[in-house]
């Protein structure tokens, strides 16, 4: 094994990770039990007069 096939053997298997790690994020944010916070986080632009706003 040349340092070239090396290389391309980490390219490929970094590939592999961050796509694991995106379907990892997604599903941790798609979960169920993260609905009541993810709801409560996108009415927070749309607080009138909360701390001094």
């Amino acid at each position: 094994m040349d340092l070239e096939s090396i290389w391309q053997a980490a390219q490929s298997l970094w590939v592999v990770w961050l796509m694991i790690l995106f379907l990892g994020v997604v599903f941790w944010a798609f979960r169920p039990k993260n609905r009541k916070r993810f709801e409560d986080y996108g009415k927070i632009p749309f607080r009138d007069g909360e701390n001094g706003g």
